[in-house]
């Protein structure tokens, strides 16, 4: 895992956060995985359901955010294995897009936003 994770990700944010598409898809789908971990942590007592459901909303935003990303014209950092993989996005979902959106950089990038290229064939 990398060091300081939290930093280094919040440093080059806004860089890897620039197609309206994708902030749109972020705004979306980051909620989703939130309310996802918060159905698995509960599953023990909310039953089978609630661990499916919370799986399930996981993966959609895991696969539409990783489409969203090949939409910026400036593509993510590699990842380094698995757990950097794991830690990556789990940190990005449940702290920096969170804190993206509370300090208004995500509202910014929006008016700045462009419809990039990247995505398109």
């Amino acid at each position: 895992m990398r060091p300081h994770l939290l930093s280094w990700q919040w440093q080059g944010y806004e860089l890897y956060h620039r197609d309206r598409a994708n902030l749109f898809l972020h705004i979306a789908t980051a909620p989703l995985f939130i309310l996802g971990v918060v159905a698995v942590l509960a599953s023990p007592a909310l039953g089978w359901a609630a661990l499916a459901g919370g799986v399930g909303g996981m993966a959609v935003a895991l696969v539409a955010q990783g489409r969203g990303h090949r939409r910026e014209a400036k593509p993510a950092e590699p990842f380094l294995g698995p757990g950097d993989f794991v830690a990556r996005f789990f940190a990005e979902q449940l702290i920096n897009f969170p804190r993206f959106v509370l300090s208004g950089k995500w509202n910014r990038a929006r008016r700045a936003a462009i419809d990039s290229p990247a995505g398109r064939t």
